[in-house]
């Protein structure tokens, strides 16, 4: 879904959209459970958010399909800000630039992996 359909409550309904999907091995060499809550840490900051353990992810890589990052007081969406999940904006590096576009790296960005709490 598109940020904007994060405040239609029947878009939001079910499942837990915002998670991390984890290679296995990868999960249980961190210490995180399938189901758990996780922490994605980078140079510039870290989010929390559920992990799921999937056999589609390659070792060492992890993968945040959907991002949400509702809960900053300026958002005025309530339904959206009551499902808020991670905004992995905190995540990029501001100093790197994609140098064909000149826009931010949004992708392939290192992060360390480890149980929340």
């Amino acid at each position: 879904n598109n940020s904007w359909m994060h405040n239609v409550p029947n878009l939001v309904s079910g499942p837990e959209g915002c998670t991390v999907l984890v290679n296995p091995d990868d999960a249980e060499r961190c210490g995180v459970a399938d189901g758990q809550r996780a922490v994605l840490s980078s140079k510039r900051g870290s989010i929390e958010l559920t992990a799921v353990h999937s056999e589609a992810m390659m070792p060492g890589v992890v993968s945040v399909p959907h991002g949400w990052g509702h809960d900053g007081e300026e958002t005025e969406m309530n339904v959206a800000s009551a499902h808020a999940g991670a905004n992995v904006n905190l995540l990029g590096d501001t100093e790197r630039v994609d140098e064909i576009s000149g826009t931010a790296v949004l992708n392939g960005i290192p992060v360390e992996l480890s149980a929340a709490g």
